[in-house]
């Protein structure tokens, strides 16, 4: 008797022969993937996308500024000592030779102290230290020095000069003036209003007067310092003017320079057609000033 065919069309013509019916196909297709996903994550699921973050906001400071890197703030300062060398030097000729005489005193001065100790080597790194700080020092003089002589007799150099002190100073320049430039600042301090003028003495007394009585009404018993610069008897010169307004005594407490500080504010008055500070020679200028303010 003859053996009869199976008839299951669903059975595999062969061993390890994968059906070719699109069924079959898809059945192939999702088990590869799911051992691809299996191999992959080991779980057997897809892994997840990861969550966008939020970025992080920047560290501020004390002045709300973003805080700058250690390395970044010291490269800044000496591109700026560069920068400022380079402009002074042109102006000085001599700056050159008079921080090398001062490195080499002090160094030298060191150096011997330490040859009458017997240990020259073990001060040496000392020398080149306060050498260098002694070259600094001379560098920062000359440096203030060329700034002075560059703004000296130029209109506004007295505001140039007050907004660059150290402390809480508020400068308000130009809140009189006439149409010579003669000009007068206000400058709100511990020891009280402080009037500054600069120009003709003869027109700027007037100018102080005028400023000092409307002021007063304001102010109250308040001290009230006025200031002309210049050359001449009874007058500040420039290069002394910020020594000079910070040695005033200090009358006033933070809190009471806050609150006149609201009311002169208040008092208000239209600023004067005058400059607020020298421009001689821009970028030069700039540079200058920070030098004065370092100091």
């Amino acid at each position: 008797m003859a053996r009869s065919k199976p008839t299951d069309s669903t059975a595999p013509s062969g061993r390890g022969k994968a059906a070719t019916g699109p069924g079959s196909r898809g059945r192939t297709t999702g088990g590869a993937t799911a051992a691809g996903a299996v191999g992959a994550g080991g779980t057997g699921k897809a892994p997840k996308a990861p969550k966008a973050g939020k970025p992080k906001a920047p560290k501020l400071g004390k002045d709300g500024q973003p805080k700058v890197g250690r390395l970044k703030r010291f490269g800044n300062q000496a591109r700026m000592i560069k920068q400022a060398y380079s402009l002074t030097a042109k102006n000085d000729p001599k700056l050159p030779w008079f921080m090398l005489i001062a490195f080499v005193v002090v160094a030298g001065l060191i150096e011997l102290v330490a040859i009458l100790f017997g240990a020259p080597f073990l001060f040496l790194p000392i020398a080149i230290v306060l050498g260098l700080l002694a070259a600094m020092i001379v560098f920062g003089r000359r440096a203030q020095g060329s700034a002075y002589r560059q703004v000296e007799g130029q209109p506004g150099a007295a505001a140039w000069v007050l907004e660059g002190m150290r402390g809480d100073w508020r400068v308000s320049s130009g809140v009189a003036g006439t149409a010579q430039l003669d000009s007068v600042h206000r400058v709100l301090g511990r020891p009280g209003v402080i009037l500054v003028g600069e120009g003709s003495p003869t027109r700027v007394r007037g100018l102080i007067a005028q400023e000092k009585k409307k002021i007063a009404r304001v102010v109250g018993d308040t001290p009230i310092y006025d200031i002309t610069v210049g050359d001449e008897e009874g007058q500040v010169p420039l290069r002394k003017l910020s020594t000079h307004v910070m040695k005033l005594p200090r009358n006033l407490s933070a809190g009471e320079v806050n609150t006149l500080g609201r009311r002169l504010a208040a008092l208000g008055g239209a600023r004067m057609p005058v400059p607020g500070g020298p421009l001689p020679g821009g970028r030069q200028m700039t540079v200058s000033q920070r030098q004065v303010r370092r100091r």
